[in-house]
């Protein structure tokens, strides 16, 4: 299913098109995975609608997962039946200084699946064998898959939040990854109340079904002064209502590739008494490591995670992405993929 035009989505628009493109060979130090699963995220939306830079055509799709299936030169052909992970990194530079520290989301040669090289919305893919991650045992493909980017965008997300167990830590927007945030949380921390601050009716509810400990509105008060929030929305709304809400001292991270352009006059409103003044941060989030998703990985299979999913048809992804865009969805969508021989 591959990109063919970039512009704002509408209702019944349908961006990506099928096609039939040859399949494709492993380059010297690649692997080629055959997808069984490729997870939908908002990212893609970005994507389409042109907020992330993407040259056209494009095969999209950043949390694939699959068996290696043929390898390049230069790699261990015991990879080969490997089951593997494939994440928005599809490689760095290895040399860089934040490469070095291991801040390899940080790099200036960063390349991202599905935007600087097709992806998995397909049968087939190709990547650079250092940064297809080994998936564990016990996890599937379909729940293994939305942990590639949202989980492992949480993952980082709730690291940086940099809160102790027992600390109140707030979630606003209650998609993909933030239900997965809940889940890491309630593992991790489990005497940090999480609370919701959703838009949707529906995702509140489910906020408090998987344990949240109060969930409401994007300008309802909470019980308490959260010590960090994690905002996962695409408006700036959130973010001066995140920060009014903050206790003193506390940290908003703001777990977003882009913002809607739309609405950031909003940001002339920001008062900096009530909402930046108290010691209080802000923390952007930019992409992820492969340490970010061995982490992830690894704490789903430790403690049992796994992301509420709907599975559809590689062939629905166009339905995915408008449900994602215009509501009418929980945890994550998932593209079950079945390859030709």
């Amino acid at each position: 299913m591959q990109l063919q035009r970039v512009g704002s989505l509408e209702r019944g628009d349908r961006p990506l098109a099928a096609v039939e493109l040859d399949r494709p060979d492993p380059a010297d130090g690649e692997v080629r995975l055959r997808v069984e699963a490729c997870a939908v995220c908002h990212t893609e939306l970005d994507q389409i609608e042109g907020r992330v830079e993407t040259p056209v055509p494009r095969v999209l799709g950043h949390q694939a997962v699959g068996t290696v299936d043929a390898v390049g030169d230069g790699v261990d052909s015991a990879r080969v039946g490997e089951r593997a992970g494939v994440g928005w990194i599809a490689s760095a530079c290895g040399e860089c200084r934040w490469c070095e520290r291991g801040e390899e989301n940080l790099c200036p040669d960063f390349r991202a699946t599905g935007r600087d090289c097709d992806g998995g919305y397909a049968e087939f893919m190709t990547i650079p064998a250092a940064f297809a991650v080994p998936v564990p045992d016990g996890l599937d493909a379909v729940h293994a898959a939305p942990l590639l980017c949202a989980g492992a965008i949480g993952f980082r997300s709730l690291r940086l939040a940099a809160i102790d167990n027992g600390q109140v830590l707030a979630l606003t927007g209650f998609g993909a990854s933030n239900h997965l945030v809940l889940a890491l949380a309630r593992a991790r921390l489990p005497d940090s109340p999480v609370l919701v601050f959703a838009r949707d009716p529906d995702q509140r509810a489910q906020a408090l079904e998987l344990g949240a400990a109060w969930a409401g509105g994007t300008h309802d008060d909470p019980p308490q002064a959260p010590d960090a929030i994690i905002d996962t929305t695409p408006v700036w709304e959130t973010v001066l209502a995140a920060l009014t809400r903050l206790a003193p001292g506390g940290r908003l991270v703001i777990n977003a590739i882009a913002k809607e352009p739309g609405d950031r006059d909003r940001l002339a409103e920001l008062d900096y008494p009530s909402q930046l003044w108290k010691e209080k941060e802000i923390k952007s989030v930019a992409n992820v490591t492969r340490a970010d998703i061995r982490g992830v990985l690894d704490a789903a299979a430790e403690h049992d995670l796994r992301p509420h999913v709907t599975e559809l048809p590689l062939a629905d992804a166009n339905e995915a992405l408008e449900r994602i865009r215009f509501g009418g969805f929980r945890g994550a969508f998932v593209l079950r993929i079945d390859a030709a021989d």
